[in-house]
């Protein structure tokens, strides 16, 4: 892990803290070409990617998983499995409840009535990873929020192993929920499945979840012809400790999220003096230690960066530049922080709230933005699953009461057809 000084190295810390652009690369274009092929030959070049990029030798049959299935797997679990899963949904539920957006009119003198209305899309596609990890976590992060909104159909893509065979978990997760469609098909291919309305799957008007490069290019190249929630990156931590935090906190934080992938980003911001022979001992047994320690150590030294800071301020000024995914305070009086943060896609305060905690049980969204996309974007939410409509009625006495103004800015505009179709009503 690169350790660095503020602001004695501010130049390379601020190499290391810049957002990531986004830019024609390889991937879209393979991405753009997985595209033109399932819109072109349909179920056949799923089919045909699904076996080249999973191995999975799939049939136009069994490309979608049968409802006994889901069943079956929601039946074979274990109860701890499904009491856990039952858990951390009525947590999930409970929390983003209090999002739903409500609707509203505004009645006025002369007959003016106007009306913002709040409805749910329709349908919603959710892709939940798979590939070196499977994640029910995620599938119940992005269906319990579009269940709230009100989305009447619900198609889940997941890739599947090698024989075809998608995690019992996720399958048996989506029984729980009351999701009948599922798929087992994922990366680009996937995506344009869902978008497109192929493969036997009808096409949906959002795509929600995170993926790998491939699915967050795809998303993106897609976007307009469908919604999209982000383009997700690889997964992101920042920490901010200080002498009163203990070493073994900081690092199976930091590991925390490096196991997700090769290019995940674990960041540590520490006040004051840090020991670092004593750090990077404590990395080292800890790395050692994991069974993921091959991606973790990937992501330590590819991405891994240790900041030495003086102040809380500076500290603060460092993560609102990064605009991290997760962001965990672990310092004396953390809340403090609180005011100073101002980008994050998710703040977790003291010693007792490691990011897990966020992933699975807490309540909070765990899908979140990265690569500094925090600046603008939320956590995936009810609302993200909703759109509004305006909706006006106005009387001849209100239209008498609007028109002059509306007119004179017709005119000034230079078009003379807006201003006629008022004045046609006067």
């Amino acid at each position: 892990m690169l350790i660095l000084k503020y602001p004695s190295q501010k130049k390379k810390i601020l190499e290391r803290f810049s957002p990531v652009i986004f830019h024609q690369s390889d991937v879209e274009k393979r991405a753009a070409e997985i595209i033109a092929a399932v819109q072109k030959r349909g179920a056949k070049a799923v089919i045909e990617f699904t076996r080249r990029f999973d191995g999975a030798r799939l049939t136009p049959a069994t490309l979608r998983v049968p409802a006994n299935d889901l069943k079956k797997s929601w039946d074979g679990m274990s109860a701890e499995t499904r009491a856990a899963i039952e858990f951390a949904a009525d947590r999930i539920e409970k929390f983003h409840l209090k999002q739903r957006p409500q609707s509203y009119f505004i009645s006025e003198k002369n007959g003016i009535r106007l009306e913002y209305r709040q409805t749910a899309i329709s349908s919603a596609g959710l892709y939940v990873p798979g590939g070196t990890a499977a994640y029910p976590s995620s599938l119940l992060m992005n269906a319990i929020p579009a269940k709230i909104a009100g989305v009447e159909r619900l198609a889940i893509i997941t890739p599947p192993g090698k024989m075809g065979i998608v995690n019992p978990v996720i399958l048996g997760a989506a029984h729980f929920l009351g999701i009948k469609e599922v798929y087992r098909i994922g990366g680009a291919q996937g995506v344009a499945a869902l978008a497109l309305g192929a493969a036997g799957i009808q096409c949906v008007d959002k795509i929600v979840g995170p993926g790998n490069a491939y699915v967050a290019a795809a998303k993106r190249l897609l976007y307009g012809l469908i919604d999209i929630d982000m383009v997700a990156g690889p997964s992101e931590i920042l920490i901010i400790a200080d002498e009163t935090t203990p070493l073994p906190y900081i690092v199976a934080d930091l590991l925390s999220q490096a196991e997700h992938d090769a290019l995940a980003v674990p960041i540590l911001i520490y006040i004051g003096r840090l020991n670092e022979k004593a750090f990077k001992a404590e990395l080292k047994r800890q790395i050692e230690a994991s069974p993921r320690s091959d991606f973790i150590r990937q992501a330590i030294e590819g991405q891994g960066t240790a900041v030495i800071v003086q102040r809380r301020e500076q500290a603060a000024e460092l993560a609102n530049l990064k605009a991290p995914e997760h962001l965990e305070v672990m310092t004396e009086e953390a809340e403090k922080f609180v005011p100073l943060l101002k980008n994050a896609g998710a703040i977790f305060l003291g010693l007792f709230t490691p990011e897990p905690i966020g992933d699975y049980v807490a309540g909070p969204n765990h899908v979140l933005p990265t690569g500094g996309t925090a600046r603008f974007f939320s956590p995936l939410s009810v609302t993200d699953f909703m759109k509004g409509t305006s909706i006006l009625q106005i009387s001849q006495k209100g239209l008498r009461q609007l028109g002059a103004a509306a007119i004179h800015l017709a005119e000034v505009e230079g078009l003379d057809a807006h201003a006629q179709a008022i004045k046609l009503r006067l």
